[in-house]
């Protein structure tokens, strides 16, 4: 029986909540569509019982394929309602990438957007599976209208609520389990944080696919504020619906944040600030100044898909205020300290121990607490692997300020290695990016027959902007030591994930060949 001061914990009570006091106000806005918070907790307990009706049974996997519409919103209380598992696919995948996470996370039912219907037949047919369609619009609508509203309990906070599947890049995509406790706890870390009530607006230009919108899925419907919803993330879009519908809060990498700075003259928040999350990749200092001018006011989020997205927070402090604006900057570049629910982030060395907070010696980001997933799905290996010692291993190398904050150095895998010298590529990155002309910029390695590696830039400029391989080398020589200036410069569009992030592994297809020695040009 369960016990009457113990309820189990799981996200999906902030909509029966957000139904009871916020029913007449409008929860959702999707082009056109308008739906009260009564009238999307209706909708979702009617999907729990169509799901139901398609012999949707507890621990069931629904897959979701889906931009940022309402369907993907309500999948995430319709899914769970029915005491099924959701599984939401990145829509920019090819049809056998998501035939594998079907089969991975043997999936029996798959709700897919119209315009999606034709890649989900390929992958369903590559996948081999037997999988039960429901396709948005006419069919979706209709099964909503004939289903009986159904809302089962949730006996067990630690039963799975979700399984979201990494990017995959060195290796088969690992599906990460998220429990409703998890949820629950990082929803009301990211509403806590984010300072959210029911005046705020929320634009969804994070992915909701993407460690769930980093449960902002659920933290929006907690805080009672409005969810806007957006199929594409572009600059004209976005500040068309800031303005539309004064938005108050939105998540962006990097990338996204340098698209919508990219014009110095462009569109500006007139009045007021959007908090903006950033996170997926250290921002520069010269992309917080032009966000800052643009009426961005920019928290930095770190976390992992395996940390239910943001698990530590660049926690500001009220006597930064009094710094000059670049120091302001540099300050808030760095990662930060653990969110509210997280326990205190480490820095450790090969053998565990934590390094000394000197801001200097280099160690792995370790991390557990309530937001980190339990296990990878059907991989005790992988798991084992991440937690050798009860804390996860996240692969990112750092360093630990005096004042306990942490500062991202790179990824483990992304040091470039020249000489018996290690060179972060984000140091290097963040000194092109204080180039006028430069929108966005990745330093890579490059085999080298002497020096092991060399490092390489890819950049991308603004629009309008010109500037030389001599001109950017002439701007690190005060930066950065010399060892550390790339040898070449290539001027590029960066390929990128569906969540933004720089798609490293495919520029570095691109140097594969050895250079011949003496060659180096920035030594």
């Amino acid at each position: 029986m369960m016990r009457h001061d113990d309820t189990p914990l799981s996200p999906v009570g902030f909509l029966d909540r957000a139904a009871a006091a916020y029913a007449d106000k409008v929860a959702l806005i999707d082009g056109e569509t308008r739906y009260t918070y009564g009238e999307l907790h209706l909708r979702a307990t009617r999907l729990a019982g169509a799901l139901f009706e398609l012999d949707l049974r507890a621990g069931g996997r629904v897959a979701v394929l889906a931009p940022n519409t309402h369907e993907m919103l309500e999948a995430h209380y319709g899914v769970p309602y029915a005491t099924g598992v959701l599984v939401p696919l990145n829509s920019r995948l090819s049809a056998a990438e998501i035939a594998y996470v079907l089969r991975h996370s043997e999936a029996k039912i798959l709700i897919v957007a119209a315009a999606l219907e034709d890649l989900a037949r390929d992958a369903i047919r590559l996948s081999g599976l037997d999988i039960t369609t429901l396709v948005t619009g006419a069919e979706y609508e209709a099964a909503l209208a004939v289903a009986m509203p159904y809302r089962a309990a949730v006996r067990d906070e630690r039963a799975t609520i979700a399984i979201n599947y990494t990017s995959g890049t060195t290796g088969t995509p690992k599906g990460v389990v998220y429990t409703h406790r998890g949820a629950y706890l990082q929803s009301l870390a990211m509403a806590f944080h984010s300072g959210m009530g029911p005046s705020s607006s929320y634009l969804w230009t994070l992915p909701m696919f993407h460690c769930n919108g980093w449960c902002f899925t659920w933290a929006v419907t907690a805080a009672g504020a409005t969810h806007v919803c957006l199929e594409r993330v572009e600059a004209g879009a976005v500040w068309n619906a800031i303005a539309d519908h004064s938005i108050t809060h939105l998540c962006a990498a990097p990338t996204v944040l340098s698209t919508l700075t990219a014009d110095p003259a462009g569109p500006t928040v007139d009045d007021r600030s959007v908090w903006v999350a950033t996170g997926g990749a250290p921002p520069a200092p010269a992309l917080l100044a032009r966000a800052r001018r643009c009426g961005l006011e920019i928290v930095h989020l770190y976390g992992m898909t395996e940390t239910y997205g943001p698990s530590v927070i660049n926690e500001w402090r009220d006597h930064w205020h009094d710094l000059p604006l670049h120091e302001q900057d540099r300050l808030k570049a760095r990662q930060g300290i653990g969110n509210i629910v997280s326990d205190v982030v480490r820095v450790v060395d090969s053998d565990g121990l934590d390094v000394p907070a000197d801001a200097t010696t280099v160690g792995e980001i370790a991390m557990r607490g309530n937001n980190v997933t339990p296990r990878y799905h059907l991989d005790p290996e992988s798991t084992a692997a991440a937690v050798p010692d009860g804390w996860f291993r996240s692969g990112d190398l750092a360093v630990r300020h005096p004042d306990g904050y942490v500062e991202i150095r790179d990824r483990a895998k992304d040091v470039i290695i020249s000489g018996g010298e290690n060179i972060s590529s984000v140091e290097v990155e963040q000194a092109i990016l204080e180039h006028p002309a430069v929108q966005e910029a990745a330093v890579v390695a490059m085999p080298h027959e002497h020096w092991g590696e060399r490092p390489v830039a890819f950049v991308s400029l603004r629009d309008g902007s010109t500037v030389s391989a001599a001109e950017l080398r002439d701007h690190l020589v005060d930066r950065v030591a010399r060892f550390k200036i790339p040898d070449r410069f290539e001027f590029a569009t960066l390929p990128k994930t569906s969540t933004g992030k720089v798609q490293k592994f495919e520029l570095k297809k691109q140097l594969a060949a050895p250079t011949t020695a003496g060659s180096g040009s920035g030594l």
